[in-house]
C-alpha cells in the first residue's frame, strides 16, 4: 500500500503539470491572499481621512472655485488664494474655466478682477487642462509615493495575470494539437464501451471504472476508492506497472499489477497481467510470482480478485503490443481495463 500511495502522489504531481489550470488557479489564490489580505487589510489598509478639495466631484470643485473667488474679492490675500488654488491640484484650471464659462451667481467683473489681482507667474493658467508648475507639484506624490507604488503593483499584477492567462491558453492550444499520453489515455477510457451487467442478467456492481495505459506514460498508476451507495468506505483497487523490458525511455511495460484492498481483510489481493512474451518466459514469470498470480493478457480476458467482503472483475477491453527491436509481443503499446466491484453476500 505504501508503494501505491507513492504512485498516487506521483500521479497527482503529474496531473498538476499536465493541467496548467491548476497552476493558474493556485497563482490566482496566492495573488488574492497577498494583495487583499497582506497589502489591503494589513500593510496598507485604506483610510478615508484628510480628504483635500481636489478629491471632490467635478461640480463641487467648481463650487469650491466660486468660493475662492468670492473670498478673494472680500479679502485680497494672495498667499491664501494661491494655497486654496493649489488644493485643487491639477483640477484647478478646469474648475476656473468652468466658472468663466458659467458664472451663475458669480459676477464676471469679480472673476476678471480676481484674475488680474493674481500674479500670472504663480497663479493657475486659466486655460482649461493646463496646470502651472506650482500647482502640479502640490498635487503630486512622486514616483515612489505609496499611491504610486500601489498603482505600479496593480499594473504588475494585471501584467502577470495576463501572462498566466496567455500561458494557459497557449499550453491548452498546444495540448490540443499535441495531446500527452495521459490525455489520450483518458479519452480512450471515455470512449470504451462499459459492460451493462444488468442486461446480462447479473447484479449491478457498486462501482465500475475504465482505466487506460498508453506507452510514454512512465508513471502510470491508477487507483480508485470503493464506497457503498450510502458513502461508506469499503476499500480500494487499482492498476500499476509491475515490470518493464529493455532500457531507455519510454518504458516498455511488460506486466501490470491489478490489486484489490478490502478494509475488512488482512491482506491485499493482487494479480499480474503479463504480455505474451513475459508469460511464456519461465524466468520472468517466476520473478513476478511474488507480486501476484500471473495472468496472460488477451482481449476480453477477465481476471477475478476476491477478498473477505469484496469481489472484483478486471476485464481487458482493448490492448495492443508495441513493435521494435525487442521480442514480439513483449511490451504493451496500450491496454484498457474495466474494473467492476461487488460486495459479497
Amino acid at each position: 500500500m505504501e508503494a501505491n500511495k507513492e504512485g498516487n502522489r506521483s500521479t497527482s504531481v503529474q496531473g498538476l503539470r499536465e493541467n496548467p489550470l491548476y497552476l493558474g488557479g493556485l497563482a490566482f489564490l496566492v495573488g488574492v491572499i497577498f494583495g487583499l489580505v497582506i497589502l489591503g487589510w494589513w500593510l496598507w489598509p485604506k483610510q478615508y481621512i484628510g480628504a483635500a478639495p481636489w478629491d471632490l466631484q467635478p461640480e463641487w470643485r467648481v463650487d469650491y472655485m466660486r468660493l475662492v473667488i468670492d473670498s478673494y474679492t472680500f479679502r485680497p490675500d494672495r498667499d491664501l488664494a494661491e494655497q486654496r488654488l493649489g488644493d485643487l491640484g491639477e483640477h484647478g484650471p478646469e474648475a476656473l474655466a468652468a466658472v468663466q464659462a458659467d458664472p451663475k451667481e458669480s459676477d464676471l467683473a469679480t472673476i476678471s478682477l480676481f484674475l488680474s489681482w493674481l500674479n500670472p507667474d504663480i497663479a493657475v493658467n486659466p486655460t482649461p487642462g493646463v496646470v502651472s508648475p506650482e500647482v502640479e507639484g502640490d498635487s503630486g506624490g512622486g514616483l515612489f509615493s505609496i499611491r504610486s507604488i500601489l498603482l505600479w503593483m496593480c499594473v504588475l499584477t494585471v501584467i502577470l495575470g495576463g501572462g498566466l492567462v496567455g500561458v494557459y491558453f497557449f499550453r491548452t492550444q498546444r495540448g490540443q494539437r499535441n495531446p500527452t499520453a495521459v490525455m489520450q489515455a483518458q479519452e480512450l477510457s471515455r470512449q470504451a464501451q462499459v459492460t451493462d451487467f444488468v442486461a446480462l442478467g447479473e447484479a449491478p456492481p457498486i462501482a465500475q471504472w475504465m482505466t487506460t495505459y498508453l506507452i510514454n506514460d512512465n508513471l502510470f498508476d491508477d487507483s480508485f476508492s470503493i464506497d457503498t451507495p450510502s458513502g461508506e468506505f469499503m476499500g480500494e483497487c487499482g492498476v500499476g506497472i509491475a515490470d518493464t523490458i529493455g532500457v531507455g525511455d519510454p518504458k516498455r511495460v511488460s506486466a501490470f499489477e491489478i490489486w484489490l484492498f478490502d478494509k475488512n481483510d488482512i491482506q491485499t489481493v493482487t494479480r499480474v497481467v503479463m504480455s505474451t512474451h513475459a508469460f511464456n518466459d519461465d524466468a520472468i514469470r517466476e520473478s513476478l510470482a511474488a507480486k501476484g498470480e500471473p495472468e496472460l493478457a488477451e482481449p476480453g480476458k477477465e481476471v477475478v480478485l476476491e477478498t473477505e467482503t469484496l469481489q472484483m472483475v478486471a476485464r481487458v477491453v482493448d490492448m495492443a503490443f508495441g513493435e521494435g527491436a525487442l521480442p514480439d509481443d513483449s511490451f504493451f503499446d496500450r491496454i484498457t481495463l474495466e474494473l467492476a466491484v461487488w460486495t459479497k453476500i
